[in-house]
């Protein structure tokens, strides 16, 4: 049985294309790994990409990739509005084909093990990886990592330039960002509060408000969504635009960050259609299915 599993690794740099056009080489070099997409974002100064491939080839790719940003990238020069830890933030790998979650926590380790053998950078291990159960949450870890949370690798202390990376298995998560017909960040974050799971909001919603600058000063309610089909896209955008309208402001446009799962966008496909990046382009199953045939 054909076995494929996808990476999603997030590195903190969202300014210098040349340096993620670097790290996708780094990741197209090695057979077997079929990249399927990447972004950045200047106003959180971060980088998404996503590939897949066999196991072997996919572990063999986030080490390459993240050997190179911490070669690349400095976090003592980094700013932006997005958390982070690491050059090489978050390195999640999620089941797609012959493979199970449980499959990809040993995969996990594997990877971390690696990242601190190799380069010498701490990790922790998040998701369905955790060591234990209160290790689970990555807003926890990038909370805490370096002072009360110790690395699951490496450290005590952090890399001075590269920081640590966060390792993990999960399930298809979907990024998504709505905008804010206004430039005051604290209506975001009052909005933020009120729509994710940990302040009694919507289930499965990971929420926070961010001030953007480009093209023009605006805020942002950023979300990550863990279980879409729990709780889906478009819930969660209706739930933004009523508390919104309860704050007497409008919502201006919204954007999906990587890739969708067929099954997110056979849910709502008339919601979909109206996001202001969406093609069909950005439904990960075509995707796949493009690359692969490269």
């Amino acid at each position: 049985m054909k076995r494929l599993v996808e990476c999603v690794p997030n590195f903190s740099e969202g300014r210098r294309p040349a340096v993620l056009a670097e790290i996708v080489r780094a990741i197209e070099s090695v057979p077997g790994a079929l990249l399927l997409d990447h972004q950045m974002d200047p106003d959180h100064n971060r980088a998404v990409v996503t590939y897949a491939g066999p196991p072997e080839a996919v572990a063999e790719a986030a080490l390459r990739a993240v050997g190179l940003a911490a070669a690349l990238i400095d976090l003592t020069q980094h700013s932006g509005v997005h958390p982070r830890i690491g050059a090489a933030d978050v390195v999640p790998f999620v089941p797609l084909e012959g493979m199970t979650l449980e499959d990809c926590v040993p995969l996990a380790h594997q990877v971390g093990a690696e990242i601190w053998r190799r380069f010498q950078i701490p990790v922790y291990f998040y998701e369905a990886a955790a060591r234990s159960p209160e290790r689970a949450a990555l807003e926890k870890i990038r909370r805490e990592a370096g002072s009360n949370l110790l690395p699951d690798l490496g450290g005590p202390g952090l890399h001075p330039t590269a920081g640590a990376t966060v390792v993990g298995a999960r399930r298809f998560l979907i990024a998504y960002n709505v905008v804010l017909a206004t430039s005051d960040v604290e209506t975001a974050r009052r909005i933020a509060r009120r729509v994710r799971a940990s302040s009694g909001g919507l289930p499965f919603v990971k929420a926070m408000g961010v001030q953007l600058s480009r093209p023009r000063p605006r805020a942002q309610v950023s979300m990550n969504l863990t279980n879409f089909e729990a709780t889906p896209v478009h819930v969660a955008y209706q739930a933004v635009a009523r508390e919104a309208a309860a704050e007497g402001v409008s919502i201006e446009s919204s954007e999906l960050i990587g890739l969708l799962p067929q099954r997110a966008f056979d849910l709502s496909p008339d919601f979909f259609r109206s996001v202001e990046n969406f093609h069909p382009g950005l439904i990960l199953e075509k995707r796949l299915a493009g690359a692969a045939r490269q």
